[in-house]
């Protein structure tokens, strides 16, 4: 793909107001941001998805995260082009796709091609260690932009609490482990003093807190909706819908804007349901998507509804919100935002954690099959999910694995994946269908 030639990716259907809503506050928060840190030089951040925001929030400080960064670019097909980049100055071919377009954009310093001209010189880039790449992409990329890189460990899980989901709002303690938490707690008290020392502004214990609760009314809204979304039949909006409007209030969590758009989608849904409005005209199979969206073709998601009946019903990031961001004991906020970061990878991508969590899910979504994105650069993606997979068919669920990338999609055939697809639910899923309508 040369010079940024465009995928083979299709628009997604969406179904409610509030999604454009979303997108169109994204789009003004960008022009406020390059505002802020281009024309009045305000600090700024680059971090990861698993890193605590809230400091960041609760200082005032703009961030953008490095996975929206890359999913921006992909959705913007640009993503060819800097992998190029990476190619000729002699990165691996296995080198993560997610976690380097960014680096790579950077690299080719070409402000007329790059989003917003690419990102400025940010104060500080902030990664947690999840795997061996992490250290690396995020040294060179801040040495690229002339910024300083702030680690934060991730020390092994020896406790394995498998049903994590259903105590860990009050006893995140013993779910996630003193010492661990001890740890988190620590490096974030160190991140804290840099950027008192490198922006000037204050840390406030206090407003931390104000946005630990503002985020638990977010988290807990946005679990509401997840309920009416994925346990109503028939399913009242898919994931294309979901995705924004879960996403983009995560990257701004607790603000104002955050809490009043998780009650509108909430709501929005909720009359949906009132009203049984579905997302096709007769649905007949349910499938569960695991991984992170194909964000060069999110026209994938719809391709099956028309052929199958077939609606992606769950995907990772909106039940997440209800199941891991809520924490009920705020006495001291440092240690529970700690507890809520030191394992947000671990319990999406590795097992027993994620098997357990996403087999729980299915059975009480109903759903009929489902479809794992399986990155074959992206270690962390991959790390649970044949494990997953099997816990998954052990639990009567038949399993569809695409080998495929969330921002690569320089081999991704949209009309190949949908037929692949297609064919795995005429085999695997609609006999058992089938002989579910004949015996209601």
């Amino acid at each position: 793909m040369a010079d940024g030639a465009r995928t083979d990716g299709r628009r997604s259907t969406k179904v409610l107001e509030c999604t454009q809503a979303a997108t169109a506050y994204q789009r003004e928060y960008v022009k406020s941001l390059q505002e802020r840190v281009i024309e009045k030089g305000e600090p700024f951040a680059i971090v990861q998805a698993d890193t605590p925001h809230e400091i960041f929030h609760a200082m005032d400080i703009p961030m953008v995260t490095n996975q929206w960064w890359a999913s921006y670019i992909a959705a913007k097909q640009l993503s060819g082009r800097y992998f190029e980049v990476l190619d000729r100055v002699g990165f691996p071919s296995s080198a993560c796709r997610y976690c380097s377009l960014g680096l790579a954009c950077t690299l080719d310093n070409d402000p007329k091609t790059a989003p917003w001209g690419g990102l400025p010189r940010p104060t500080v880039l902030v990664a947690r260690l999840t795997c061996d790449c992490i250290q690396r992409v995020f040294q060179l990329w801040a040495d690229a932009l002339g910024s300083r890189f702030y680690p934060l460990e991730a020390p092994g899980w020896e406790h394995k609490d498998t049903r994590w989901f259903e105590h860990n709002r009050e006893d995140w303690e013993s779910v996630y482990g003193s010492e661990r938490i001890d740890l988190l707690t620590e490096e974030m008290k160190g991140l804290i003093r840099l950027l008192e020392s490198e922006t000037g502004r204050v840390f406030d214990n206090g407003r931390l807190t104000t946005l630990m609760e503002q985020i638990n009314e977010q988290e807990l809204l946005l679990g509401e909706a997840a309920e009416l979304v994925t346990r109503t039949h028939p399913c009242p909006v898919g994931v294309a819908d979901q995705m924004p409007n879960v996403m983009i209030p995560q990257w701004h969590r607790g603000s104002a804007w955050a809490v009043a758009h998780a009650r509108r989608f909430r709501d929005e849904v909720k009359a949906r349901v009132a009203t049984g409005a579905g997302l096709v005209e007769k649905e007949r199979i349910r499938i569960m998507w695991i991984g992170a969206g194909v964000w060069h073709d999110p026209g994938f998601y719809n391709a099956l509804e028309e052929r199958h009946g077939a609606v992606f019903v769950w995907s990772m990031y909106l039940p997440f919100a209800g199941a891991k961001y809520v924490r009920f004991k705020l006495d001291d906020p440092l240690r529970a935002l700690a507890s809520r970061i030191c394992s947000m990878n671990e319990v999406l991508h590795l097992p027993p954690w994620m098997n357990e969590w996403m087999v729980s899910e299915a059975k009480a979504c109903g759903v009929d099959a489902a479809v794992i994105l399986a990155p074959a650069t992206h270690r962390m993606a991959v790390s649970g999910t044949k494990i997953t997979r099997n816990a998954l068919e052990s639990a009567g669920v038949p399993v569809f694995m695409i080998e495929g990338d969330m921002v690569d999609g320089s081999k991704w055939r949209h009309d190949d994946m949908v037929s692949a697809v297609s064919a795995f639910l005429t085999e695997r899923v609609e006999p058992a269908v089938a002989r579910r309508e004949q015996s209601a």
